[in-house]
This record gives structure tokens, C-alpha cells and sequence, in this order.
């Protein structure tokens, strides 16, 4: 499953998909009209004979004429599409082009193009004699590519319409969150902040068995390729350690880098794994050229963060988008208040049987902001913004660990403010705003006593 899940995604993500699809269909369009033109079964058309009345020298040179235009067309949204491409990569971060090639309309438009110019040239090639006896024109099909080509235009409408919008900084961050807030949705459940557990990702004290852990033997098990971990079955792997009785460790989570050669996983055994069981678990792993969000929200917040970063550049110095990067941020995170992470120790009833790598509250939330803070170091709007944000997460939360966390970047806010700010006046709205947003903590943090007595 997750090398379909992989290939599938590869395929959404591709400019030839979709389109191959589409003129496949209009293809088959056209077979089926000219057979039944052929077959006799069209006799009403000759009801309408300024519909459908074109001789066959006419139905030459109007298919000729739409698939010379179709193509040319195909040719300008390929380039606008290039263009869109470039300018979205030199201006945000080359980590969105992904987004562009697996939109939906992109593809769509270019397929639309694409099947016009084969539906046309298939029904071009049936057209025989020119006014003799024998003449056949299929006048259904050649009217169905007339009514193509109107709806081709319209799609070109549209198309400019939606690559003007696709290159906004507004749109292209919005669609990088979109994503990962369904990533999120789909891979971390929902829990009552009261239910969260203050330790999910760390269970040391839960078995004597983790106060032994580092004097069992570790046999490394080599990865088969280089790149980045896409996805893993953590079934099979579980699986694999209890048919041979051991506890695998992962050495690396998904989103990270591999190196061919390099440890994968490590297994606690008394002997050197066989190579049957080497390549069993290299297979429970995805491994790809790029990371996706799909299983990795955390790859979303880096592409923002990397839009924020890159127009605080001083060549670019475009604070209202970062602005909105920030804003995007906050409802990726305050999404994360309420989520239950996947605890670091996988158990077979009482049996330990992996050690899991899995990002947590507190590693997201220094992803999202701990670039961002240092790159603002006197931008007194993305502070103010920043310092906001953390206010409405913690209103979200009131799970000890993650409200410490939260806090933890108001302290280094604090400290940058003291250190950067010459001026009076800004240093006194953040210090003012400081103190707000540090009382809406310490809130969040007397509800989280009164939830525990009661």
C-alpha cells in the first residue's frame, strides 16, 4: 500500500497524467461518433442541415484549422505555465513547484487542449472524396469538435484567470496550509486537552525495560537507497519484531534524509540480522527524490517558513507576506493544540517492540517560529504578529507541557526585544504586548489547575 500511495501520488504531482487520460477519452469520442455516423444511425441529422450539413472540403479545413490552433494554444499555456512556475520559485521557494504541477486546473487545461487535437485529427482521417459519390463526412463528430473547440476558449478564459491568482503570495500559502491542515486532520486525532497525556512522546517510567535499553546490543540495518522518508508501515515492522522476537529502532523519521549504506533501523538481537530480514525492512519504507505532506505535516510548515524567511531577505524585505506566512502558521498550530501526537514506544500487548521517531508540540512549534523570530529581529509588525500568534494558541490549550513551550518563545521574543530595539516606543508596545499575551498564559495555565482538581 504505500508504494501505491507513493506512485499514485507521483502521478497526481506529473503534467501527463491527467492530460493522457483526457485524450484518451476524446479519442474513444471520436471512434464511437464515426461509428455511428458509419452504422446509418445519424438519419435525423439531416433535420438540421445548417447544423450539420458540411461538405467534406468545409470539414477538412475546419478540423485543420482547430488542431493547428489547438496546438498553438497548448504551446502558450505550456509556456505561461513555465513562467508561472519560474516566477513563483525565484520569488517564494523552489519547495511549492510541486504544488503548482499537481493542481488540478493546470492539468486539466492542458489535457483539454491536448484532446482536442487528437479528437480532431482522428476524425480528420475518415473524411474521404469531395463531393463525389462516395464522400463521407462524419457531420456528428465535426460538429462535436466544433462545440470542443468553443469550450476549449472558455477553458483559456479561465485558465488566465487562474494562473493570476495561483502566483498571489495570498494563494500559494494558502494552498501549502490547506494541505497540511488535511494532513494533519488525516494522521492526528482529535483528544479533549484535558485527556492529553503531559508525557505522550516520552514513556521512560512506564517499564523497566527502557532503564536497559542502551545495554542491549544494536545491529543496524543498512538503507537500500539515498533520500528522503516518505512514509512507513509501522504494521510490518511491528510485525517483523515480533516473529523475531526483538524491538526495532528507528533511526530516522519520516521527512528526514537517508543515506544509502547508512542505518535504517536498528534491531536488539543476539546475532547479525539475515539478509531476507534486511530487505523486508527496507521495503515496510518509502523512500523518495522529494518530500511530500502527505504523511509529513511538518514539511508543509517548512515550506512556509521558508516563504516568511525568504521576503524578510534584505533583497526582498516584503513583510506583508510575511505577515500572512505567520498568520498561516498560527491556525497550523493552534489546529496542533488539540492533537493527540503518536507515542514514541509501540507495545505487542505488554511486549515492547518499537522505538519510534515522531515530531512533537513543542519540535513543530520551534519549526514554525524559531527561523521567523530570528530573521525579524527589528521588524516590529512580524513581532507583534508573532506575539499574537502565540497568544491564540495558547487560548487553545491547556496542556502544561505545550503552555511551557508557548511560553518558552515569549522568553526569547523578550530577550530579542531588549537587545535589538534602540527605539523606545517600539520596545514599549512589545513589552506592553508581552505582558498581555504572559497573562493569557498564566490563564490557561490556572484553568489547567481547576480541570485537574476537579
Amino acid at each position: 500500500m504505500i508504494k501505491l500511495r507513493q506512485f499514485w501520488g507521483n502521478l497526481q504531482s506529473s503534467f501527463w497524467f491527467m492530460p493522457s487520460l483526457m485524450v484518451a477519452v476524446s479519442m474513444t469520442l471520436a471512434v464511437v461518433l464515426i461509428e455511428v455516423e458509419s452504422a446509418g444511425l445519424n438519419r435525423w441529422l439531416i433535420q438540421w442541415p445548417r447544423l450539420f450539413g458540411v461538405g467534406a472540403e468545409g470539414a477538412r479545413q475546419m478540423l485543420s484549422t482547430l488542431a493547428g490552433s489547438m496546438m498553438t494554444v497548448m504551446g502558450i499555456t505550456f509556456s505561461m505555465t513555465l513562467l508561472a512556475l519560474v516566477l513563483a520559485s525565484g520569488q517564494y521557494t523552489s519547495r511549492i513547484l510541486r504544488n503548482f504541477m499537481r493542481n488540478s486546473v493546470t492539468q486539466a487545461t492542458l489535457g483539454v487542449f491536448a484532446s482536442i487535437f487528437a479528437y480532431c485529427l482522428i476524425v480528420l482521417r475518415t473524411i474521404r472524396g469531395s463531393g463525389g459519390g462516395d464522400e463521407f463526412v462524419p457531420s456528428l463528430a465535426v460538429f462535436f469538435a466544433f462545440v470542443m473547440s468553443l469550450v476549449g476558449v472558455g477553458v483559456l478564459i479561465y485558465f488566465i484567470h487562474h494562473i493570476a491568482l495561483s502566483i498571489q503570495a495570498s494563494s500559494i500559502i494558502a494552498s501549502v496550509a490547506q494541505e497540511t491542515n488535511a494532513a494533519i486532520d488525516r494522521l492526528l486525532p482529535i483528544k479533549p486537552d484535558e485527556e492529553l497525556d503531559e508525557n505522550e512522546n516520552g514513556d521512560e517510567d512506564r517499564h523497566p525495560i527502557f532503564k536497559s535499553l542502551d545495554e542491549l546490543v544494536w545491529y543496524p540495518v543498512p538503507a537500500a537507497r539515498s533520500g528522503y522518508v516518505l512514509d512507513v508501515n509501522n504494521n510490518t515492522l511491528i510485525c517483523l519484531a515480533s516473529d523475531n522476537r526483538t524491538i526495532v529502532r528507528m533511526e530516522h523519521g519520516i521527512g528526514s534524509f537517508i543515506v544509502q549504506d547508512t542505518a535504517l533501523v536498528s534491531l536488539a538481537l543476539t546475532f547479525p540480522p539475515e539478509q531476507k530480514l534486511i530487505d523486508t525492512l527496507n521495503a515496510a519504507y518509502s523512500i523518495g527524490r522529494h518530500r511530500t505532506v502527505g504523511q509529513d505535516p511538518a514539511f508543509g510548515i517548512r515550506q512556509i517558513v521558508d516563504m516568511a524567511i525568504k521576503a524578510l531577505s534584505p533583497g526582498v524585505n516584503d513583510t506583508s507576506t510575511a505577515v500572512m506566512c505567520v498568520d498561516y502558521l498560527t491556525s497550523i498550530m493552534a489546529r496542533l493544540a488539540s492533537r493527540q501526537f503518536p507515542p514514541l514506544y509501540r507495545y505487542e500487548g505488554e511486549t515492547l517492540r518499537m522505538v519510534v521517531i515522531v515530531p512533537s508540540f513543542e519540535s513543530l512549534l520551534a519549526d514554525a517560529f524559531d527561523q521567523i523570530r530570528s530573521s525579524a529581529e527589528v521588524n516590529l509588525a512580524i513581532l507583534l504578529r508573532m506575539l499574537g500568534a502565540i497568544e491564540t494558541i495558547g487560548s487553545l490549550t491547556i496542556c502544561p507541557s505545550r503552555l511551557r513551550a508557548l511560553d518558552q518563545q515569549l522568553q526569547w521574543i523578550a530577550e530579542l526585544t531588549a537587545r535589538c530595539f534602540a527605539s523606545s516606543h517600539d520596545r514599549a508596545q512589545l513589552e506592553m504586548r508581552l505582558s498581555k499575551v504572559r497573562e493569557s498564559l498564566e490563564c490557561q495555565s490556572a484553568l489547567r489547575a481547576l480541570v485537574g482538581k476537579d
